[in-house]
């Protein structure tokens, strides 16, 4: 079934629609993770704030995910030593495991019965040893104890697997229905536009001093011109019975790495991603069962559901200031697969910026930050994917449904059935429902 794994055993509580004009100190546009937690730290702190989502709380990438909160990220270290230097790594690292440590608070404060568990995290390797040795001396440089190994809990031989300890994993939704209960929160409420101070929805304005933008893609294209500074990337999972258990989580580095999570009485088997809306002939959900048919014979799929990540061009998110032209405006996006520590990072980091506390280590995730070379050579690569798929207007095909974005042409997921924006990563369901963004409004019928 096209759900995730987190969705069968909890109903969060439904909130209603806004149908009012309204006054606060912070509009937060978004309901899942990043958004809850930055209102809750923002109300914890005596401001007046107001969320809103055009879905429902937790209904976009937080309910996606495989919830592993943890500072292993791929191999992430090397790359921030190589273009940033220790010093930016050093914060990376920091401001990830103080994410986990603070998930671990809040839950424990506030008597949160989510599932959490700390656990190791592994990156794993069939073949580029080399690769993980460099990884372990920048984790190490970076201030985390990473150890090599060869000893894992994965069903086939590894070249060397590397150890980052003390993680740990978690049930998203528990999380944040139990973060959510005393917040101020307006469901089905899409925000259509947005002024200095102001966002605008169909049902009411909201005036407000802070404007945060938790929504997975900024929407708003001038200023910042995000939708030219990330694309988006789709991976599957799919959520297995009759596995043996896994006490800790595995993410493979090589081409076709596969990664592994245990959730209650279920492995998490995910990988196989694309760029949105670039589809080859391979079956992603079937690429996985193959798998799964291999490591565990006697295994069977039961849930299969996949998950949407923005990508920056350095691998780094995007958090803080929107743009200089817009200071009260603060961005929370480009997790790529790391969302739950990213968006406990983003949390604090905005809340700090909005009491106006000191941000010592926030340099490394500033929208302004300083473009590395591979930064460039990304983005330039992006550029070029872009402009190849709006060449295909050269010669009208009046049949082809366009993005209602920026008029990229879309292309059909048959395994999702969904249309796709290859340029800026948009979807929309088979009768035209807009799914992702940055696109604000449906296919026209």
């Amino acid at each position: 079934m096209q759900e995730s794994v987190w969705t069968q055993d909890i109903e969060l509580p439904e909130r209603k629609k806004l149908d009012r004009d309204l006054r606060t100190d912070v509009c937060i546009i978004g309901a899942g993770l990043a958004g809850i937690l930055t209102g809750f730290l923002l109300k914890a702190q005596g401001m007046s704030v107001v969320i809103i989502d055009a879905e429902k709380i937790g209904s976009g990438q937080t309910r996606n995910t495989t919830a592993k909160i943890t500072s292993q990220h791929g191999v992430k270290y090397s790359e921030l030593i190589r273009d940033f230097g220790p010093s930016a790594a050093w914060q990376y690292a920091q401001a990830n495991e103080m994410a986990i440590s603070r998930y671990e608070k809040i839950i424990f404060s506030k008597k949160i019965d989510c599932d959490f568990k700390r656990c190791d995290a592994y990156l794993y390797t069939k073949s580029d040893k080399e690769k993980l040795e460099k990884e372990a001396d920048a984790a190490k440089t970076s201030g985390i104890p990473a150890e090599l190994t060869q000893e894992t809990e994965l069903p086939f031989p590894v070249k060397t697997a590397l150890r980052f300890p003390n993680q740990a994993t978690f049930h998203p939704l528990k999380f944040i229905r139990g973060l959510s209960e005393e917040l101020e929160i307006y469901e089905h409420t899409r925000a259509l536009d947005i002024g200095k101070s102001v966002v605008k929805t169909e049902g009411g304005n909201i005036q407000a001093d802070e404007i945060v933008f938790a929504c997975h893609f900024p929407f708003v294209n001038i200023p910042g011109y995000y939708f030219s500074r990330m694309h988006q990337e789709r991976s599957y999972v799919i959520g297995l019975e009759n596995v043996s258990r896994m006490n800790n989580y595995y993410y493979g580095i090589d081409r076709d790495g596969l990664s592994f999570r245990y959730a209650g009485k279920y492995m998490l088997l995910g990988g196989a991603g694309h760029r949105t809306g670039e589809h080859g002939r391979k079956e992603r959900y079937s690429e996985l069962r193959r798998h799964a048919s291999i490591f565990w014979p006697e295994s069977r799929a039961v849930f299969q559901w996949s998950a949407q990540d923005c990508i920056t061009p350095d691998g780094i998110p995007y958090i803080g200031t929107f743009s200089e032209k817009r200071p009260n405006w603060h961005l929370a996006t480009g997790f790529a697969k790391w969302g739950m520590t990213s968006s406990m990072i983003s949390a604090e980091a905005i809340t700090n910026q909005i009491l106006n506390r000191p941000n010592e280590m926030m340099e490394i995730f500033s929208p302004g930050r300083e473009v590395s070379t591979s930064a460039i050579l990304s983005m330039m690569k992006d550029g070029a994917h872009t402009v190849m798929d709006f060449s295909q207007y050269i010669i009208p095909d009046t049949g082809k449904k366009t993005c209602t974005h920026m008029g990229c042409p879309l292309s059909w997921n048959p395994e999702e059935e969904t249309y796709e924006c290859p340029c800026h990563g948009s979807r929309f369901d088979k009768d035209g429902k807009l799914l992702n963004g940055p696109a604000q409004k449906d296919l026209a019928r």
